[in-house]
């Protein structure tokens, strides 16, 4: 029997989600090392490059790779040997007491996500518990922790069905996948739970996403299980799709797709898919008695030696003096400098914004959006001498239902996010001669290296959903959707699915 120590356990809680929130795992920084050197698609090779770059100056800065700092999700396996020294705290208790000292350290604060009574008020908690905790009871006289933050950009893309005994899993992901979009920033892993309940697929689908990247050594020896040919399966036919980084069209879609199983129902095949984003961050420690886990922070000559040059054919912009007309010739795939004054806003301002608008009371005074782009957005608040923390692209279909009425009724000519638009927001950006910009996810402290200067210029409540003005130098971003509707989160797909399915008949 070992005796486990309460503090240890809190301690290590806390270590680890600083650790994961500025180091990838290094496994997951080979795996795009390799996408990236086979890469041929310019779009997807430049995402893959801005990931690379952010990733190792997250690790050196120790600063968040993404603006989502993630929801806490832990699973605890507590030995049936394991004696605690104190039981005033349950392990949830526990979990959520290392989570919200690692999300308000004031040296690296992570931004705190987690709100409660979802289905109403939707209010912050401020230090993102509750954590979601998965605790099992096994032999041993070990606490093994696995625990991950989970962005919501990626978890929201979660699909779930219940499939015919005799249904093609296989066939049923390669379906699945393209209309998952590219909200959850590939190139990223897939986590597929198979059996059980429907309940229990889910937690073997989030569990599997804490396996190590190994495809390529399961290539190299071959599979030898059913999972293992049907992983396989899968990440062949998902890289076939050509969906790419970002979606942009490209090679590689993931960069590794894993499976759990567990026995079910003769009349039963649930089957749940979960994506992790660019931001995969986990990691795995065992407490035995003898204090807390000991994270070693990996070299940072492990990181690849990868840059990004800026071409030839690249336009800068002064936001400050654009007008409608200065867009009406910028090309879908173009890659844009932005220099000068951008606002902010996510979900929250936006339906405050709606409201506003809707009851005739117009715009908060501080907040003029004519000729002006809005930038989908939710910081990490600034440390030191930042200026403003960690500022990635947030998901932007979100901000769909609101894109007419701010296109229409406020003078904005541009908007700022990641991943696709929905069909009738790319008609609305047509036919009001508006275009669509895109950052890449999972670059967040990268981006934020472009920010110059950042104050909030109207609901300030809102937290890291208040609207921002920040000046810009220099933000590198992709023309997603031009003024003609052309849109690359479509063409980009197609054009490199056909080129992957050439390129397999060359060489067969």
């Amino acid at each position: 029997m070992s005796t486990i120590r309460q503090q240890d356990f809190i301690d290590s809680i806390e270590d680890a989600l600083q650790y994961i929130s500025y180091y990838h795992p290094l496994d997951f920084v080979q795996a795009l090392e390799k996408a990236y050197d086979k890469e041929q698609s310019k779009a997807a090779k430049d995402a893959i490059a801005q990931i690379l770059i952010n990733s190792r100056m997250s690790a050196e800065g120790k600063r968040p790779l993404c603006q989502d700092t993630g929801i806490v999700t832990c699973f605890v396996k507590v030995g049936m040997d394991v004696k605690w020294d104190k039981t005033d705290l349950t392990v949830q208790q526990m979990v959520d007491e290392g989570t919200r000292r690692a999300y308000t350290n004031p040296d690296n604060p992570l931004r705190a996500s987690i709100v409660a009574d979802p289905a109403g008020a939707r209010k912050n908690t401020k230090d993102n518990t509750p954590s979601v905790v998965h605790i099992d009871m096994v032999p041993g006289a070990e606490v093994e922790v696995m625990i991950a933050a989970k962005g919501g950009g990626s978890e929201n893309k979660t699909k779930m069905v219940m499939l015919n005994p005799s249904d093609d899993v296989a066939a049923w992901v390669e379906k699945t996948l393209p209309t998952m979009g590219a909200g959850w920033c590939p190139p990223g892993m897939l986590g597929i739970g198979i059996g059980g309940t429907a309940e229990k697929a889910a937690v073997l689908a989030k569990e599997s996403l804490m396996d190590p990247v190994d495809i390529h050594e399961l290539m190299e020896r071959g599979a030898e299980t059913a999972e293992e040919k049907l992983r396989l399966e899968i990440f062949e036919r998902a890289n076939k799709l050509g969906i790419g980084a970002q979606g942009l069209g490209g090679l590689t879609t993931v960069v590794d797709v894993k499976i759990k199983s567990a026995p079910t129902h003769a009349a039963s095949k649930p089957v749940v898919m979960i994506p992790n984003c660019a931001a995969t961050r986990h990691v795995h420690f065992t407490l035995d008695g003898s204090g807390p886990a000991d994270l070693k922070a990996p070299k940072l000559e492990d990181w690849p030696e990868v840059t990004w040059e800026v071409g030839e054919d690249t336009r800068r912009v002064n936001l400050d003096e654009i007008t409608k007309d200065d867009i009406q010739d910028w090309k879908m795939g173009e890659t844009v400098l932005l220099s000068g004054k951008i606002l902010t806003g996510r979900d929250a301002a936006h339906k405050r914004l709606q409201d506003m608008i809707n009851s005739g009371e117009g715009l908060p005074e501080g907040v003029d959006l004519t000729n002006k782009f809005i930038y989908y957005v939710g910081p990490v608040d600034a440390v030191g001498d930042e200026v403003v923390g960690p500022a990635g692209p947030t998901t932007s279909t979100r901000m769909d239902k609101f894109t007419d009425l701010m296109l229409e009724k406020t003078g904005l000519i541009g908007m700022i996010g990641k991943a696709e638009r929905g069909p009738a927001t790319v008609e609305s950006i047509k036919e009001n001669k508006a275009v669509y910009l895109m950052a890449v996810g999972g670059a967040a402290y990268l981006v934020a290296k472009a920010i110059k200067k950042a104050r909030v210029v109207a609901f300030e409540d809102l937290g890291m959903e208040a609207i921002y003005e920040f000046e810009v130098e220099d933000m590198p971003v992709t023309v997603a959707v031009d003024s003609d509707g052309v849109n690359a989160h479509t063409q980009g797909p197609a054009i490199w699915k056909a080129k992957i399915e050439e390129l397999d008949s060359k060489l067969k």
